[in-house]
């Protein structure tokens, strides 16, 4: 939950531990996952608790800088009806998005067990992965995070930019309400 460690830094150098006998792979792996699912699922409660009525007045007051409609409220609730196991589930294999895949799963009410049954096989192979990285790779762990790091450098740099595109395109995309619409006002006399 805080400080927000990242895995791809923790869960290596425990696979390094575990191949030099210090630990098991299996309890680094067991550990790293049920770290990870207490805070996924403490942010789970936290907007579950916030629900979409809160949401929605926060929202209203900050959508420009939320860079956040409502609109694309309702677009993220339509694909988590459809498709929400498989949204936690790969959303925790991806840096940056798997620490907040839990916000809009609790905004929207997902299921708990659900929830908390995809995203645990998506922490715990996520995990795996990278302990098993480090495990392979011993003391030279430092090459994981040479394809680790720029990867999430990569998404943090993209999610930058898109908030900033998001935030210079915003009034031709999300006109002020009191706007009137061309062809909606009383007609001229």
């Amino acid at each position: 939950v805080f400080p927000p460690i990242p895995s791809e830094v923790i869960m290596p150098v425990a696979g390094v531990r575990a191949a030099a006998g210090a630990m098991s792979l299996i309890g680094v792996v067991a550990s790293g996952t049920a770290g990870a699912m207490v805070g996924n699922l403490f942010w789970y409660f936290v907007a579950r608790s916030v629900g979409l009525d809160r949401f929605k007045r926060l929202i209203d007051r900050h959508a420009r800088w939320l860079t956040l409609a409502w609109y694309d409220v309702e677009k993220v609730r339509r694909a988590f009806g459809r498709f929400g196991a498989g949204i936690v589930f790969v959303g925790r294999m991806m840096p940056t998005l798997r620490t907040f895949i839990s916000v809009p799963a609790g905004l929207v009410h997902m299921q708990w067990v659900k929830f908390l049954i995809w995203s645990t096989f998506g922490t715990a192979l996520w995990s795996a992965l990278l302990a098993a990285a480090g495990y392979l790779l011993g003391l030279r762990f430092g090459a994981v995070e040479e394809v680790a790091g720029p990867g999430a450098s990569a998404i943090i740099f993209g999610l930058v930019i898109w908030y900033l595109w998001r935030q210079l395109t915003w009034k031709r995309r999300h006109p002020p309400p009191s706007a009137a619409r061309p062809g909606s006002g009383p007609a001229p006399d």
